[in-house]
This record gives C-alpha cells, structure tokens and sequence, in this order.
C-alpha cells in the first residue's frame, strides 16, 4: 500500500468514526444516495454479493471476525458471499478460506462493481432497514456489496458449522503433527500477554479489558479438573508469551508442558486440537475454540457470544464456573 492510500484511508476512517457519533456516516457513501433516489427494479434481479475485508493491521482473531461477519451477513441479508484474501496467504491455506468460494478479484472481471455500505448495528432496527433498502436499490446491478471495514457481528459463532467444515475437510490436515500424547487427556491454556502486558503499565482501557491474570487461569485449570470426566492422566499445555519466571503459579501443576516459543499457526493448532481448551479474552483463542471439538473453558464476560451446548463452559471473573 503507498503512503498515500494509506493517509487516504486514515482520513477515511477519523471522518467516518467523527461522523458515526452523530449518526451521520451514511451521508458518505454513494450507495445510501442511491437508494434514495433509485427506482427499485424488481423484474431483473441479478444475484448480487457480500464480503468484508479482514483488516490487515490485525492479529489473525481479528482478520476472522472480519471474514466471519461477511459470510453472516450475506446469509443474512440474501446474498452471496464473495471472498475477499487475508493479508496473509499462508493462514488462508491454513484455514481453508478462499476454497470453493468465488472470489471478489474474479467476480469484478465479470463485470461485478464494488459498492462500499456504511457500518450498521445489527441489533438496530432502522439500520438494518437501511442495509436493506441500499441492497434493493440495486436490483438488476451486477454489484458485490463491501462492508466498512470492522463491521462488527457480535454473536460469531453462526458460522461454526462452516467454519469447521473448511477446517477439518482442507487436506493439510493429514500432513500436520502435534505435540499432544494420545494416551493424555490434553488440555490446553492460553494465557493472554504480549501486548497486553504493556497495556497495563500505561492504562491502555482497550488491552486493560483484556487482561486475565495468573491466578486466574489457575482457578480456570481447577474448574475444568472438576468438571471433566476421563480415565485417561491428565498433561497441561501453556501456551503464552514471555518466560517461565512469569508463570512461577504454574509451577506446582503436574504434567505441565510450556509452549512460549511456539509460532502463531501451531499455537492456533494445538488449541484446535486439545481434548479441552482454556481461553483468555483474546480473539487469537476464541477462534481455535470456534472449531475445536472438545471441551472449551470460557470468560463469560466477553465481547462474543458463546453457543448454548455443553461443551462450552462458562467462568466467572475469577475462573470458577458461572452458576
């Protein structure tokens, strides 16, 4: 991206927010324009597209949300979904996104325009009509609607189903080792810091949020010990960043196995794949969760939804299970 696009898109983005907090952002785009002047054509409808860029200033959880909000709200709203790439290939790979999807680059060489639409609460009506009336006012248009960037879908977990299909149907599945003993019950923890460390020294509200500490998971571990039933022994995997020094709480766990130089796609694996899985408040564990086939411990005080079945498992703020 050139400097200019990018200092295009940052006055973009503080016009849109400083619009957005007076409930005016809508009058920026071209697509609320037309739908108030357009005449709907409802003779030649032309199946039409949805897709949501995944940021690419963000962590992998991020970039997923972004994905997952496209796929939901083409379903939705009755639309296509149309694929718009990662930054990063190799996680796409990972994934299996992109697959059996038409993609956004190929829909335009088709003649599909792209239609940029304002943000919209989905749990407000008058914005979801007018998300509406914008998609049938093109009508008959060979269009694939955009969504601003970050466009929020809170409860995530509507595209599960797809979501693991992608996952455990891609090939790499059968080429990938773990680290984990099959004659374990292996639970695995991720334990939130990096960046969130730093935020806590200069009181950074967005990553304080976020913070879990220590004890916490420890309380997390003995909740899920309680909770599980197995006759197989029990290995704990830590999966972090930092030193052993920083989780000196962690030391009178038996079986306990620190992962804290582990790359980022075979932490995300590890998660996937463990019999049980702890996580923080962090999107970077909510996702494994999301296709992880076992037993998950959650915060219930987080900013996504969790499905209602029994292998999710809610804790309080302090780790112990939510009544």
């Amino acid at each position: 991206m050139t400097l200019l696009n990018k200092l295009r898109n940052k006055f973009w983005n503080k016009l849109q927010k400083s619009l957005s907090k007076i409930d005016l952002d809508q009058i920026l785009y071209k697509s609320f324009w037309y739908s108030k002047v357009n005449k709907i054509d409802t003779k030649n409808v032309i199946p039409n597209y949805f897709t949501a860029t995944p940021n690419i200033g963000a962590g992998i959880g991020h970039q997923m949300a972004n994905w997952i909000a496209g796929y939901w709200f083409a379903e939705q709203f009755g639309l296509q979904f149309a694929h718009t790439p990662f930054s990063n290939e190799k996680w796409e790979q990972f994934l299996g996104f992109g697959q059996q999807e038409v993609a956004v680059q190929d829909l335009v060489k088709r003649g599909y325009k792209i239609v940029r639409i304002p943000l919209f609460d989905e749990n407000n009506k008058n914005e979801v009509v007018r998300a509406k009336k914008i998609f049938k006012a093109f009508n008959g248009k060979k269009v694939i609607f955009k969504a601003e960037q970050d466009q929020f879908y809170q409860a995530q977990f509507g595209v599960l189903s797809a979501l693991q299909t992608k996952f455990y149907a891609n090939p790499i599945r059968k080429t990938e080792e773990l680290k984990y003993d099959a004659t374990y019950y292996n639970i695995a923890i991720h334990v939130r810091r990096g960046d969130i460390t730093i935020g806590q020294l200069n009181g950074n509200s967005n990553l304080v949020m976020r913070w879990l500490d220590n004890d916490y998971f420890i309380n997390a571990l003995q909740s899920a010990l309680s909770y599980i039933k197995t006759d197989k022994p029990v290995k704990v995997y830590l999966f972090s960043q930092g030193e052993k020094e920083d989780f000196e709480e962690f030391n009178k766990i038996e079986n306990l196995v620190y992962c804290l130089d582990m790359g980022a796609q075979e932490t995300f694996l590890h998660m996937v794949r463990a019999d049980a899985l702890i996580t923080s408040k962090s999107s970077f564990s909510y996702k494994p969760a999301l296709l992880n086939k076992g037993t998950k411990f959650c915060p219930a005080n987080f900013w996504h939804g969790y499905p209602k079945t029994k292998d999710w498992i809610l804790l309080d703020d302090k780790g112990f299970l939510k009544n």
